[in-house]
């Protein structure tokens, strides 16, 4: 039977042995973590924020995406109004030379859920690296309630949606509205089968060279004759752009361009001096004694039309005059009559008697 001393011995042992186990534990944690160890070098930097909601102590800390060290404390500053939540960070001194007094340290989430983290960004930062006990400044992230909220925000719009969905199918399983009949209703079905066969046999007919769409597709002919076409179109072309023909001549002919912009400058001068009054056609559209008379001899006209309209004068009782009418109409009728008798015994009245005394 062992002694009391070797029991207390053994248990001595056992103590120290989980001890030693427990510290190799730590070490390796820490080793595992990538912090550098307990005893590396570390920098405390701060931060302030207006709201740290999600952010715990032990978060990580990172610089352009490589984990860098772990928030220590989070506390609320008294008298600070707009920033008031003060961030303080371990980071291994390592990193120092990256870091700079004006970098920026914002909160972060990995993916919508994940936990938040401090982000340091250092891309945009001129002044030198940061030592022990810098603040640096921060941005605000978005809240992760109103990430939720705008989550659930757009949940409800595609609840909305989906219920709308389901009842547009709904109806289309009733066999309502245009997709629902062509769905349900045979006679739509029959209808559409109908007119896929009318459009494979037109197809079939097309492909067979049939018809004006088939002859114009199929027959070389017609072919030929477009290309003919198209030949004489390129050569009418041709001749144009070598100014031959009426149509090339307009087109080349530098004379005749001339010409034309002559006549241009001639036809403006001549409306410019029209417009200042000058000739006859200038004097007619500016002189207002002309216009006067123009006026007083329509208005005269105007006055004459309307006597003869009423019978007055010669004019008027010629027009008006249902005996002069007659009168005309009669002595017509009786030349009618001379000239007929004339024709038939034109020697009654053609013969000359001489008497001699």
């Amino acid at each position: 039977m062992p002694s009391q001393q070797q029991v207390r011995w053994s248990e001595l042992r056992v103590g120290i042995t989980v001890i030693v186990a427990s510290i190799a534990l730590a070490v390796l944690i820490i080793l595992m973590s990538g912090q550098g160890g307990i005893f590396s070098k570390r920098l405390t930097l701060k931060s302030t924020f207006a709201n740290t909601g999600g952010l715990r102590k032990g978060s990580l800390v990172s610089l352009e995406g490589v984990n860098i060290g772990n928030v220590t404390a989070i506390k609320i500053v008294k008298g600070q109004q707009f920033l008031p939540v003060e961030v303080t960070m371990k980071i291994s001194a390592e990193y120092a030379d990256s870091i700079r007094k004006d970098s920026i340290a914002t909160l972060s989430s990995a993916g919508v859920l994940g936990e938040l983290y401090v982000d340091i960004n250092s891309k945009k930062a001129t002044k030198g690296p940061v030592v022990d006990g810098d603040v640096l400044p921060s941005e605000d992230h978005p809240a992760i309630d109103d990430l939720f909220k705008a989550g659930q925000s757009t949940l409800q719009n595609a609840d909305v949606l989906l219920k709308r969905i389901d009842s547009i199918v709904a109806d289309i399983e009733k066999g309502q509205g245009s997709i629902g009949l062509l769905i349900k209703d045979p006679t739509m079905y029959q209808r559409a089968n109908t007119v896929l066969g009318e459009m494979s046999t037109l197809l079939t007919e097309i492909n067979a060279g049939k018809g004006s769409i088939g002859k114009l597709l199929k027959d070389d002919e017609m072919y030929n004759r477009v290309m003919k076409s198209i030949d004489k179109v390129a050569t009418m072309v041709d001749e144009i752009e070598a100014g031959k023909g009426n149509m090339g001549k307009l087109l080349k002919d530098e004379q005749l361009y001339k010409n034309a912009n002559e006549t241009m400058a001639n036809a403006n001068k001549l409306l410019a001096e029209i417009n200042q009054g000058h000739g006859t056609m200038g004097k007619v559209l500016h002189d207002e004694e002309f216009a006067k008379k123009v006026d007083t001899m329509v208005t005269k006209l105007a006055d004459l039309t309307t006597k003869m309209d009423a019978g007055e004068g010669s004019v008027g009782k010629l027009f008006n005059d249902p005996s002069m009418y007659n009168n005309a109409d009669k002595m017509l009728t009786e030349m009618r009559s001379l000239v007929q008798a004339m024709r038939e015994n034109p020697k009654k009245y053609l013969t000359i008697h001489v008497k001699l005394f």
